[in-house]
């Protein structure tokens, strides 16, 4: 990491920074004397066949692509057969691309045939010599790209507006699930972000990990720096602190489960089977219930199964719901900002309940999970003997940050 950004540091007057590009093993250099013909974007010797690209439509099978050019069913069935190994030819998808290589006659006899699984993976089948399938992929540059921009409407729309694959909006989201709700982003936030992108042909395919990114949202500036260590990458502040933070590991202290989360249980009143997407811890009545991780009220009302209940939204990804409660705290309505460990209600009976408990409802990207199955990610700061290496990395950022041309229109991408 540091090489890299010591790199793109180095040439911060271009946007695009090579970090990685695979090619494939070196190709051996040619006899003495010869020379090699020049191959296509598959390995194929250009000019020797004329080309029809097709777009595969909905049902049709490998038969139905290649019998128009004067391929055998017997030949089919043993491209079938040799592609078992490599690629099941019944996965062959509707709105992906095929490229049939054929001799320049009126038959137009197939010879080779390309069918493209997505933008770097490709599966070639020769009916040249003898029947064989092989995989292929293409050679994938990823480079590093610095962009900066002002939410007017959405993250979104400033983003395509820039020309910016609108999948960055949710490598953010990732980023910053912990600091900032991307549902609740104003107008006037501003951001300035390093971020991978990968090219094939020039084209490009797809985002990567965000590396450094300033976020000003609300009044304040939001900075991550994604750093190596050897558990593995993580997103710190300029402080050194993690920026995931961890939900409590319960509601309330001093209790017990007294049920888990499970999608088919036996109803105690209701006395039938149903889902139980929560998990109900036992405690005495009047307990304090503390919110899980900071957030916004989102619900504090009454319901007939709930009872008095609490829900809260953390993020962009995570919401929590707390059940049954005898009273709900003061203050408690939606809209409210509440912060890890805050009391928001105490432990009741309420509506559909047989003791004193409370239901712990998780929510994760809209679906209930169950959050004793979850991995949460640790809060701890990165320990003093790495902080000199991630102060380091943070600062290039920053130089890079700084740079009056890290921020201009395209540029040609350079080797690291």
């Amino acid at each position: 990491m540091r090489k890299l950004v010591a790199a793109l540091v180095s040439t911060a007057t271009v946007v695009l920074v090579a970090v990685s590009l695979r090619a494939g093993p070196e190709a051996p250099p040619p006899p003495d004397g010869a020379t090699f013909q020049s191959q296509d974007a598959f390995g194929i010797v250009s000019g020797v066949y004329e080309t029809v690209r097709r777009t595969v439509r909905r049902n049709e099978t490998l038969s139905d692509l290649l019998a128009p050019f004067n391929v055998s069913a017997e030949d089919i069935t043993l491209l079938a057969a040799e592609a078992r190994p490599v690629f099941d030819v019944r996965r062959i998808r509707p709105g992906r691309e095929l490229v049939v290589y054929h001799a320049d006659d009126s038959l137009q006899t197939a010879r080779l045939a390309v069918y493209e699984e997505d933008a770097v993976s490709y599966v070639v089948f020769d009916l040249r010599d003898s029947v064989s399938v092989r995989r292929g992929t293409r050679p994938v540059q990823t480079v590093v790209r610095t962009v900066s921009g002002t939410v007017d409407g959405s993250l979104y729309e400033s983003l395509t507006d820039q020309g910016v694959n609108a999948l960055l909006a949710g490598r953010l989201a990732e980023v910053y699930a912990w600091e900032i709700d991307f549902y609740r982003l104003q107008k006037g936030d501003a951001y300035t972000v390093a971020f991978e992108e990968r090219f094939v042909e020039q084209q490009s395919i797809g985002i990567g990990r965000v590396l450094s990114a300033h976020f000003h949202h609300g009044g304040r500036l939001f900075k991550a720096y994604l750093y190596e260590r050897e558990s593995g990458s993580e997103y710190f502040d300029e402080e050194g602190n993690s920026l995931r933070k961890a939900f409590l590991a319960a509601p309330v202290e001093y209790s017990r489960i007294s049920s888990r989360y499970n999608p088919r249980r036996f109803h105690p009143v209701q006395k039938r089977y149903k889902a139980h997407l929560g998990t109900d811890y036992a405690a005495p009545y009047g307990t304090p219930i503390r919110a899980t991780g900071d957030g916004v009220v989102a619900e504090a009302s009454y319901t007939g199964g709930n009872g008095r209940y609490v829900k809260i939204r953390h993020n962009g990804t995570y919401t929590t719901a707390y059940l049954h409660m005898s009273r709900i705290a003061s203050g408690m309505r939606p809209g409210v900002a509440v912060a890890q460990g805050q009391v928001i209600g105490f432990v009741g009976s309420t509506g559909l309940a047989t003791g004193n408990h409370v239901c712990y409802r998780f929510w994760k990207n809209g679906s209930q999970v169950d959050p004793l199955r979850e991995d949460f990610p640790s809060v701890e700061p990165l320990p003093e003997s790495e902080f000199p290496a991630f102060s380091e990395t943070r600062d290039l950022w920053e130089r890079h940050f700084a740079a009056p041309d890290a921020r201009i229109g395209p540029a040609v991408a350079v080797a690291p």
